[in-house]
Order: structure tokens, then sequence, then C-alpha cells
């Protein structure tokens, strides 16, 4: 919020500068962001008025002017100004003034020279050349009555201080300049001088008929009609001044009289022409499909979420937040009806976002309005209205179906002393409540308040509290070293942090990423094969429209954007949320209602599996390769892989990961169809993983190392060719060998031609089916207790041979 210095000292001006006074309110909780001077310093510029003028004799466009600058002084000053004409006020730097500075940082000193022959004895001057404004059409014309020869600083109010304050929101009672000078009297104790609303002169009896349906939405609805203004009146230069140090430019009288009284009192209205209303006014909640042209021009369609405005044939009006282009007001009107209402902030709340726009009305309501005062502010707006457009003011007519009640809320004195973390007295919290004009009472060590209809906010002791410290001052604190403990909390020995899984695969090779959770809405078509995802209501860019429910269209979006730049190997990993519909989900400080966001962990892998070197041939990562990966990322803890389907996934390269027999994630190569919409030269390696079931992991236990030597048995054995490798190991770790295998592990495949395979290292052959395949396994046993005897290894191999002939067909090779 933005005001001048000068305004907020009208209402109240104590003993204070300007830092002091800036300081006074940033301790207090209005934080004072900026400090602005209105003028960049300049000296020297008085006004004058243009006497006379001719023609320059030796420049087409330059003419000689006699300016009266007081004191019995005519200066003849050369200028150019299309606007310059006799019986204007102007400023006019004097021989020896210094102007604000041009680009070089320097300020212009003002000499006399001359022009094309002609001499000039000062400059009349621009509001563009003071700095004013952007505006270099012509000379900065004063008011006719401006004091010649006054200091144009003086005459303008140039050394005046534009004040910024950032506000929390349950400041909303300081959103106009009154509301910060009732704080700063509170706080200064400088008298407060309070506006006098007088009461208008009722010239008919005309009321337009309004009815109020939601009294949810609106808790009070205050207008009158004022006949036969005059919109073309000319603005006040008072107010517009103040307008612009605000922040706003005038438009046109109607309206600047609304902004004016809406910076002054914290009270936004709507000012409509009566005339293009249809009938009267219904307040209620929109209904699904209405559409409304706003003044902004944007056209917006409404739903039973959003309150409006409405006459008997159309919308005209979003409640609280702006008036519709209907019925604005123009150079044509000639009647109007001025509205004042209390909006209930939880209706009003979000709103206009979900429009992708703000004003300040929206701003105000949604924090919160007096709603005790609609009749004085429409009364103050009357005023103004007519002694500037004239008119004839009807009666008001004000409704109230449903204001906040003024509920007593009381303070305990040793609470606060508590939560504050000074001592207080009741006198101390009694003064600090009573200075902001709050209606106290007092009994045994507590003080019990009434709100003020302004501080409808005020409903808890909390609230009353932070008032206190607002008014002793957050610099009166003491400063206080905790007394609790701080113990750290730490991770149970059977989970790791998030960071440990980022360091394990950076140390595979690859490299974190960190992508917006909003991805384009195709990726969560054709990768995740979401057809319902969660859409934005306002996204920072068109392709950037849904929330992800999966890691994996972000990753290959940066390997695209790495081989589109000559990049020929690159690994990449994410560790974020994603987002997914979950009606069991309720509302709680980390949660929304209806959606899960799980966090996950998923990584893509494209190119050589090691950078070019002498040691060994380039080789192109396949499954395998990343399969390993996901096995050293989650190790010790064994997962199972098993064939599965994935939307991005290749069909026949795809797996599901299983820990503890629960699916986990998925891993495999990208779908082809999608690598040819990608127009990748090969296809990416990608997984992507719970991150919850990867954070988890066995406690290492003690186990001393045996005395006896392991003994190492192979076996081959043919098998159908739709057993997989997770059906054999499975088989053989069910059998029975009395604890003595300790190791199994696939180390050949072999499968004939024209039904004939051959071994590769004895170079016998083995008669095969085209259907069967012969997988060499490797077994290692090991006693704790004693040498293993050929009768305790002949067993062990019997009963895994057994376990894999009734599991899976198997028999054995010869």
């Amino acid at each position: 919020m933005q005001f001048p210095e000068s305004w907020l000292r009208e209402f109240c001006n104590p003993t204070l500068s300007t830092q002091q006074l800036a300081e006074t309110l940033t301790m207090a909780g209005l934080e004072v962001e900026a400090l602005d001077p209105v003028a960049p310093p300049f000296s020297g510029v008085v006004v004058g008025e243009i006497k006379s003028l001719e023609q320059h004799p030796n420049a087409d466009r330059l003419r000689v002017c006699q300016v009266d600058v007081g004191h019995k002084r005519l200066l003849n000053i050369v200028c150019g100004a299309p606007n310059a004409r006799a019986g204007i006020r102007v400023p006019c730097a004097l021989v020896g003034a210094s102007l604000p500075p041009g680009v070089d940082g320097k300020p212009f000193l003002i000499k006399t020279g001359k022009l094309r022959g002609v001499e000039s004895q000062g400059m009349l001057c621009s509001s563009r050349e003071l700095h004013l404004s952007d505006d270099h059409g012509g000379l900065l014309e004063l008011p006719g009555d401006a004091p010649l020869g006054q200091d144009i600083r003086r005459f303008l109010n140039l050394d005046d201080t534009l004040f910024t304050l950032k506000l929390t929101p349950n400041l909303a009672h300081c959103l106009s300049v009154f509301g910060v000078a009732r704080e700063l009297s509170a706080l200064t104790g400088a008298p407060l001088i309070t506006p006098a609303f007088v009461s208008a002169t009722v010239s008919h009896d005309e009321k337009l008929p309004v009815r109020i349906v939601a009294s949810d939405l609106c808790g009070r609805f205050t207008g009158r009609i004022i006949r036969n203004v005059n919109p073309k009146a000319v603005t006040p230069p008072w107010m517009v001044e103040r307008l612009a140090r605000c922040g706003q430019r005038s438009v046109a009288p109607l309206v600047d009289i609304s902004n004016y009284v809406m910076f002054e009192l914290g009270r936004p209205s709507h000012i409509f022409d009566l005339e293009k209303l249809h009938g009267g006014l219904t307040v209620r909640w929109g209904s699904t499909g209405e559409q409304l042209t706003l003044l902004n021009g944007t056209t917006v369609t409404v739903d039973r979420a959003v309150g409006v405005i409405a006459d008997d044939a159309q919308v005209e009006s979003l409640a609280g937040i702006m008036g519709g282009d209907s019925t604005a007001v123009s150079d044509e009107t000639r009647h109007i009806y001025v509205e004042a209402a209390f909006w209930w902030p939880q209706a009003i709340a979000g709103r206009s976002r979900r429009f992708n726009f703000s004003t300040d009305a929206g701003h105000r309501f949604e924090r919160g309005v007096d709603p005790g005062l609609t009749v004085e502010h429409v009364e103050r707006i009357t005023e103004l209205v007519v002694a500037i457009c004239g008119g004839e003011p009807g009666p008001m007519d004000d409704q109230a179906p449903n204001v906040p009640q003024r509920q007593p809320v009381t303070l305990r004195v040793a609470r606060a002393s508590k939560v504050i973390g000074m001592p207080l007295t009741q006198r101390q919290c009694a003064s600090a409540l009573r200075g902001l004009g709050l209606e106290v009472s007092e009994g045994d060590g507590t003080v019990t308040v009434v709100p003020p209809s302004y501080r409808f906010d005020l409903q808890i002791e909390e609230d009353l509290i932070e008032e206190v410290v607002r008014m002793v001052g957050y610099d009166k604190l003491p400063t206080t070293p905790p007394t609790g403990p701080i113990v750290p909390k730490l991770l149970s020995e059977s989970r790791r942090g998030p960071f440990a899984v980022r360091r394990l695969l950076a140390a595979l090779g690859y490299q974190e990423t960190i992508n917006f959770s909003f991805v384009d809405e195709r990726w969560e078509r054709e990768l995740a094969g979401n057809a319902t995802p969660i859409r934005l209501m306002n996204p920072i860019a068109s392709q950037m429209n849904v929330m992800r429910s999966s890691l994996l269209g972000s990753l290959l979006q940066v390997i695209k954007f790495n081989i589109d730049r000559r990049a020929d190997r690159v690994r990449v990993f994410e560790v974020g949320s994603v987002f997914l519909r979950d009606a069991t989900v309720e509302s709680t400080d980390s949660t929304v209602e209806g959606y899960r966001q799980p966090m996950r962990v998923a990584g893509v892998a494209y190119g050589a599996v090691d950078r070019v070197q002498w040691g060994q041939r380039s080789r192109i990562a396949d499954f395998f390769d990343v399969k390993g990966d996901i096995e050293a990322l989650i190790a010790p803890r064994r997962a199972r892989f098993e064939p599965a389907e994935h939307p991005a996934m290749h069909p026949g390269r795809c797996a599901c990961v299983l820990i503890d027999g629960s699916p986990v994630g998925h891993v495999g190569e990208l779908h082809p169809r999608w690598r040819q919409i990608w127009e990748f030269p090969a296809a990416p390696l990608m997984f992507e993983l719970e991150l919850d079931c990867v954070l988890k992991r066995e406690v290492p236990a003690f186990a001393s190392v045996t005395r006896y030597q392991a003994v190492e048995r192979d076996l081959a054995v043919v098998v159908p060719e739709i057993v997989s490798h997770a059906e054999t190991m499975a088989a053989v770790w069910a059998a029975n060998t009395g604890g003595l295998l300790r190791d199994a592990v696939l180390f050949d495949i072999y499968r004939g031609k024209s039904g004939v395979a051959v071994d590769a290292t004895t170079g016998s052959t083995a008669g095969l089916s085209a259907n069967e395949k012969s997988l060499t396994i490797r077994f290692r046993f090991i006693s704790d207790e004693a040498t293993l005897t050929e009768s305790q290894i002949d067993n062990a191999m019997k009963n895994v041979m057994d376990v894999l002939a009734s599991r899976l067909g198997a028999r054995l090779r010869t």
C-alpha cells in the first residue's frame, strides 16, 4: 500500500521526523518497505506567467516569451513548447537553477544564453524536465491562482514522501490512510482527527430495489440514487495528485471519487450507471455458465462459487472484485447508483485469482472491510460527487441481514507475559488495547475486549496478545535464549535419507535434475497413461497446465535437450513429488483432501555404458545395465523383476520391480512409438520407483566368518523357453539344502540351432527342441560347523534338481 506522508499527517501528526515515523510503524508490525521522495532534488524553479509571446525572428518553432515571475520582474525566455500561450502559469527555472540530473547523472544548470541570436533568461519546464512524469507534450500548466514567484516545490508539495507499507493479511484495517493514522495515534498518543460524515440533503424519494439472496456472501448492502450528475466535470487537482501518489491514475471524476474514498477510508465501492440497469439488483451466488464482461475488458464465466450482483436481465458485477462494463459510468451518464457493501472475506478470497487478475477491491474485501460504516462511507462519496459533479441525492437504502457479531474476547495477563516472553502488567495490557480504540473491561488478572466493527478479526486470545506486543513494540522484546532442549530427529537404522539415495545415484554416474511439477498434458496421456490429470487453474505457461503423475516426462525432456546439443551420453535422475487423485486422503497440515503426493525417484540413461576408453570396447547401455543400477540402489535388499507393461516403455523390454512381493515401480526401454515422436537416435532406458521403498534398508547383523572351505557345483538343466530367470532362482532357493546353499548364479544360457545346442565350454551337444533352452547355474555351499562331505553336497543338489523338475519341468542336460 502506497500513500503520501502529507495525507497521513492530516489525520494524525505526531512530532516525529519522516524516518522516526517509518520506524514507529515498522516496529508495530506495519512494515515500511520503502520511503521515496515525490520528486527528485532540484532548485530555483518558481511559478511564472507568460504575459506575451512573439515569433522568434530566426527559428520557425521557437517563440520569445515575456514571463512574469513576481516581484515586478519580466524575463525574456525562448521557448519551443507547443502549448506555450499568453495567460498560462507554468514552472519557470531561473538563471542559476539546478534541474534533476540527466542521463549523465549530473544536475542541469540553467544559465543566461542565446538561442538563435535571442537572449534567454531562464527556461519554462515540462513535467518530464522536472522528473514529475513522462509527459513531454508541452509545458506543465498550473492553476490560474498559483502564486507568482512561489517556489514550485512548495506549491506542488514536492518535498512530500511516499510511504510504501508491506502489510500482513491480519492488518486489513490498515489498508487506508485513515486506518494507518488510527494505528499511529495509538502508538504515539498524538490526537486522531476523525472524518465528519455529513448527511446529504435528500432531493427525491426514489430507491433502487435490492434483494440479498445470499447472506453468506453479503452481510450488508447500502446504496442510494443520485440524479442529474455531470460526468464531464473536472477532477480537482488535489484529488488527482493524491490518487497519483497512491499509485492510481485519474480516469474520470466519478471513478476518481470512488478510488479516493477507498484509499482514504479503506472502503471499496462501485458506481453504476442507473439508466443501464434493467430493474432492481439481486445479490446472489453465480449460476454455472453465466458470463460477464468486466471493466478491464475481460470476459469471465462464473459458477456457483463466485458471488455476483445481477439485475433482472443479466450479471452486472463480480461481488467485491470488479464491476461490469455494461453498467459502467461514461460521459453520457446522467443518473447513478452508489453502492457500498460488506462482503464476507471467505466469500471473496481467491476468486479474483481464478480469473488471473487481482484488484484493490478484492485485496481489501478478502481480508475484511469494516461492516459498520457503509452508510457513512456512502455519505462521504455523495458529498464528493455533489461537490464535484453536482447531482440530486435520494434516500439511503441500507440492508444488513448478516453482519459479524461483536463477541467479547478475554486476555489473561499471565498468559500474555508467557507468550510474549517478557513481564507485563495488567495496566500495560489494558492501556495498549485502549490505545487502539478498543472497548476494554478489566477483571482479576484478565482484560476483556469487545472489538469494534473494523476489528472483527479479533476473535481469540492470541489475537489480543499480538495487539499488545505490537503496541509495546517488537524492539522492546528482550533477547531470551531458548530454554527447551533441542533434540535432533534421528532416522531409524532401517531407513536412510533422500540424500543418501542422491549420493548413490551420483556414484553410479547419474546427474541430478530439478524440474517443474507442472507438465504438458500430452506427457500425462502418452507417458503416464493418465487420461484425467489434475489441471491447474492458472498455469504459468500453456504447455505446463497439469500436475505430473510421473517424473519420466520431465527427464525425457532433459535428455532431448542434451541430445539436441550433440550430447552422446546422458544419465540423469530426479527425486520429487508426483500428484495423484485419491478420495481417501483428508486435509491436514501437509495434505490436501482428495489428492496424494508421494515422492518418487526416477532415472534415464542414454548412450554408451561408459565413456570412450582403451580398456574395453564401447557398448550402448541396455535394459540389464539399468536393472543393475536399480539393484545397486536398493542393496542389500533384493528386488524381483517380472515382465510388465507401462505406457511409456517397450512392451517386451519392461519389467515391474517388486520388493518383498510388493510392486514399487517399473524399469524398461522407451516405447518405439515415443522414441520416434521424440526423435531419439537410440532408445533411452529408464526407471521410476517409490521413494519410500528405496529409503528402507536392512540393518547389518554381525556374523562370524566360517573356518571351513566353500564348495562350488555347476548344474545344467533344460527348461521350456517361457521359463524366466526369476522363476528359476525362486525354485532354487525354495529347495531344502539344510542351510548349506549360500549363493546361486545363472552364468550361461544355451539355445540350439535346428534343434542342436553346442556348449561353448565343453563342446558337447544337447538335443533341444525349438521351445527349450539350457541354463547353467553355479552353486556355492558352505557349513559353519564342519567340512562338507560329498553326500551332503549330493543330497543338496538332488533336492534342488527335484524342485526345478517339479516346478518348472526341468531335466538334466546330457
